[in-house]
């Protein structure tokens, strides 16, 4: 990352806003450093987690509509956006009043009273019972939830899955049978990790590094990306344009950007550190793009905006992303095809993701995936880390 872009960053006072900081918490000696996909006497890069200024405020999505409502009106329906509510607001749960799972002498069971949502989990003598606050995830692949036991935030052991509309074991954990009701529940998360968890499902979670769950505003809105917004709004009322006080991540170098996007998708080194191999690395997008050839292309590396518009829900049908491909892949013999340096496709020029990003369902998640690692997929090849 650029001086400037650091420069950029505490302005808007994104110390207390994006979760990567709390990595640099969590793992100071291992991020440090450099966050991206390492190369050769390349010097490593530094994220400042420098507090931002108490005088750095939220303004809410409310505030930014007034200048930019095209953007804010369709950012409240994408999966980040609904990325975290609280419990008594969740669809999921108010159209499954009752719920229940089983594993071996452990029963589950999500029983709605009302507005609340009561999570108990029962070992045939004693039953531990407990609302749930949250529920993390939009319920494209399924829903998590957290709540609060002595003091500490857990997350579930089961989780709501769209695929089956049943609940099953939450990503993670092993089908064995736990050794106590207290291990049943599910996970205890440490100061650290719930910061890390609420940091990433919410806006403006953290202050100063510290969980505020009272000022929180549920779900990833613009100031999660862009940075609190109270001195940009002074500034642009005031004429002052020079000084925006706002992070614009799509003005970032493709590297920098899709290791923003990594700080809550997992960056390629934060996969390769926590040595996540197999299949189940392939919803780290981040990590999969950047061992794509189209990465290191030479016509420039892509990023996450070359095909995603944050502001917007996902495109689903396949054929969108073809003029994606064909910006750099166009056919032998094409002008266009001769100035760039992507290999055309001898195939098709139509569908290509379903061709060169596969979908794997992960284990347990009931959920197919799309594999951002871009190539040539061969019959029967196996899945490549």
């Amino acid at each position: 990352m650029n001086e400037s872009t650091k420069t950029r960053l505490l302005q808007v006072g994104s110390g207390a806003q994006r979760a990567w900081v709390v990595f640099g918490l969590l793992f100071p000696a291992l991020f440090a450093g450099q966050r991206t996909k390492p190369r050769p006497a390349t010097r490593p890069k530094t994220y400042s987690t420098e507090k931002a200024s108490t005088a750095v405020q939220v303004v809410g999505a409310a505030v930014c509509a007034q200048c930019h409502a095209a953007e804010t009106t369709t950012q409240k329906t994408t999966p980040m956006a609904l990325a975290a509510e609280p419990a008594a607001e969740s669809n999921i749960l108010r159209e499954h009043p009752r719920l229940s799972f089983r594993l071996g002498l452990y029963s589950y069971q999500i029983v709605r009273a009302g507005q609340q949502s009561v999570y108990s989990v029962s070992d045939g003598h004693k039953t531990t019972s407990v609302p749930i606050e949250w529920a993390f995830g939009r319920g494209e692949a399924g829903q998590t939830y957290v709540f609060q036991r002595e003091g500490s935030y857990y997350q579930s052991r089961v989780s709501f899955y769209t695929d089956t509309q049943r609940l099953d074991l939450t990503l993670g954990f092993a089908r064995t049978v736990p050794h106590s009701l207290e291990e049943a529940l599910g996970d205890r998360l440490s100061t650290v990790e719930a910061r890390l968890c609420f940091g990433c499902h919410n806006t403006a979670a953290l202050s100063v590094s510290q969980l505020d769950v009272q000022a929180m505003v549920p779900g990833v809105g613009c100031e999660a990306c862009h940075g609190p917004g109270s001195r940009h709004v002074t500034a642009m009322k005031a004429g002052r344009l020079e000084t925006a006080f706002i992070l614009n991540p799509g003005k970032e170098a493709p590297e920098d950007l899709v290791d923003f996007c990594g700080s809550c998708h997992r960056t390629w080194l934060m996969v390769e550190t926590m040595q996540v191999r197999g299949v189940n690395n392939v919803r780290f997008q981040p990590y999969r793009l950047e061992n794509s050839r189209c990465w290191d292309g030479a016509d420039g590396r892509m990023s996450c905006l070359t095909c995603h518009n944050p502001h917007r829900p996902r495109v689903r049908e396949v054929a969108f992303y073809d003029s994606k491909c064909l910006s750099c892949h166009n056919r032998r013999g094409t002008s266009a095809a001769r100035q760039s340096n992507g290999p055309a496709c001898p195939v098709s020029t139509k569908n290509c993701v379903t061709c060169h990003m596969p979908k794997y369902e992960l284990p347990g998640g009931h959920f197919k995936f799309t594999d951002h690692q871009i190539r040539v997929v061969r019959a029967g090849e196996p899945y490549p880390d």
